[in-house]
């Protein structure tokens, strides 16, 4: 039987080092997209054949996989901090309508393409309380550039006839190598928690691991142009991570801080202008506000439970153990 083989765009990142992992245990053949500049450092299993691609330019990227015959293509390159809006539209907008031209050109057996965008594509949606789950029938609506973004990436897919995509929209994805959910644990362990808004704010959550899991599952079940939404099923308080990753760190005591909407406003408006002056990228900008703004992250993920067939394995306290302890192993913390 011949082996499979895969193509992994943004191998080199937190989401893509583990689906390259997942992709070789599973005995793929397997291909790891990488820049030029690229850190490997999770990326040291000898079977791993690279390839760098510049998703910037349409003609390069088809001479780079001529020839390649990919059965799969996961593409899980992207932006999710920019110092200017038009950043998001080159990188993830842009890059994936071309990559995925030029799959379809170079690659005529190709079985999936499943691109992982993300649930803020559907942006400050059932605002109204009680919170209620979004689902595949509400009309996207993103307030941030980085939403908007994947959202128009997710329509030029949409505009390629017979193109065999699948859309994964997990919501806030943690666990090892991840950095920033790492810090609030970096942040607990120097005794500061800090939290935004006073009203109340239900969030979803999904280890790295069960993204893998639904992004493999994808690769060969679900509909063709279907969007699934990904969590652990659960809903949390917005005290729920804080409080784990405290216990995790052997209950240090805290600070707890939490500011109103306008001070962080505040916050993240200064923080959007020193990163435009000094050119360096920060955590606290405009995108990072709307983000925390956001009441509501619940969402349905029976059709992935149902099409694709994905059983989320962790929950929040199972995940956060698991990252913390990888952190400290790592000399993070």
């Amino acid at each position: 039987m011949q082996q499979r083989k895969i193509l992994v765009t943004g191998a080199s990142g937190f989401i893509g080092s583990f689906i390259v992992e997942e992709a070789l245990k599973r005995g793929f053949d397997t291909w790891a997209a990488v820049r030029r500049n690229s850190s490997r450092q999770y990326l040291t299993d000898e079977r791993i054949n690279f390839i760098e691609l510049d998703l910037d330019k349409p003609g390069g990227l088809r001479r780079k996989l001529e020839g390649k015959a990919f059965d799969y293509v996961v593409h899980a390159a992207g932006a999710t901090k920019c110092l200017h809006a038009e950043d998001f539209f080159r990188i993830n907008t842009t890059g994936t309508a071309n990559l995925a031209a030029a799959v379809s050109e170079t690659c005529p057996g190709l079985k999936r393409f499943v691109f992982i965008s993300s649930l803020s594509v559907m942006g400050p949606a059932r605002e109204s309380r009680p919170y209620t789950e979004m689902t595949d029938g509400d009309t996207p609506r993103p307030d941030t550039a980085y939403g908007q973004s994947k959202l128009k990436a997710e329509q030029a897919l949409e505009g390629m006839h017979g193109f065999p995509f699948i859309v994964l929209r997990p919501t806030g994805v943690y666990g090892p190598r991840e950095r920033d959910y790492f810090m609030m644990a970096e942040s607990i362990s120097r005794h500061v928690d800090f939290a935004a808004g006073l009203r109340q704010q239900d969030l979803t959550f999904i280890y790295v691991k069960d993204l893998v899991q639904a992004v493999m599952l994808a690769l060969d079940n679900g509909r063709t142009g279907a969007k699934y939404f990904l969590s652990d099923g659960r809903v949390y308080s917005s005290r729920a991570f804080s409080d784990l990753i405290r216990r995790e760190l052997g209950n240090p005591w805290l600070l707890r801080i939490k500011a109103p909407l306008w001070l962080l406003r505040i916050i993240t408006a200064c923080g959007e202008y020193a990163g435009r002056t000094t050119g360096r990228m920060t955590a606290l900008n405009n995108d990072k506000y709307k983000i925390m703004k956001q009441r509501n992250w619940r969402c349905d993920i029976t059709p992935a439970i149902s099409e694709l067939g994905y059983k989320p394995r962790y929950g929040l306290a199972q995940g956060v153990g698991e990252a913390v302890e990888w952190y400290k192993e790592n000399k993070w913390l």
